[in-house]
């Protein structure tokens, strides 16, 4: 979802400041398709490399776990019943799991890593998913505001009018998602949509006057 928002406010203003340098529909177009492939590989290479890096920390997180249970077993037990006891155990249940965790190295560290990271070590995200998912979000959201010059409509209010109406479903689907006024969602993403294009626009105007004159 964040991805298609993504896509749609950076190729609606990058076509609101291009349409409004006063440049031909085809040059609007190539600026838009240029932007919608580079946007999307930017943001699928983002997520890889983010997600790689999250998932080799905790990878890291983990040797160092078996280093101090190798070298600290009983401060690290000592720990995890500090963290059992805080949980609200009482003193002797939580000595007793402390002691029957401890008892499989690879369980002891699954355990200290999900509660000093809050993450599970088994259940790392997949960098590939990440990065294909975020490039087709990007890229349907980046298209909306071409569709009408994709169809022959040599408009730039049409195709800002289609950017409208897609942050408009983006902000109502974010809302069904997070519980939130679907109202409010929607007129929130359109407003922050706006916001950028208008300052894009206004960038392509003075732009266009520069190289008018």
């Amino acid at each position: 979802m964040f991805g298609a928002m993504d896509g749609l406010v950076t190729n609606t203003s990058l076509i609101a400041g291009v349409g409004g340098a006063g440049v031909e529909a085809h040059t609007v177009v190539l600026s838009g398709v240029a932007g919608l492939v580079a946007g999307a590989f930017s943001m699928a290479l983002g997520e890889y490399t983010s997600v790689r890096t999250s998932n080799e920390q905790i990878d890291a997180e983990v040797r160092v776990e078996h280093l101090s249970l190798h070298k600290y077993p009983e401060a690290e037990e000592s720990e995890l019943v500090e963290t059992f006891t805080a949980m609200g155990m009482s003193k002797p249940t939580a000595t007793a799991a402390a002691a029957e965790v401890h008892a499989d190295t690879e369980r002891a560290v699954d355990i200290h890593i999900t509660h000093e990271l809050g993450v599970n070590p088994n259940e790392k995200p997949s960098p590939v998913v990440a990065a294909g998912s975020s490039f087709l979000m990007f890229s349907i959201g980046a298209v909306l505001p071409l569709i009408p010059y994709l169809l022959g409509f040599e408009s730039l209010v049409a195709g800002l009018a289609v950017g409208g109406v897609g942050l408009l479903l983006a902000g109502t689907l974010a809302a069904h998602f997070t519980a939130q006024s679907r109202i409010r969602s929607a007129g929130r993403q359109l407003l922050f949509g706006m916001i950028a294009v208008g300052a894009t626009y206004l960038v392509g105007v003075l732009i266009g006057i520069g190289v008018a004159g």
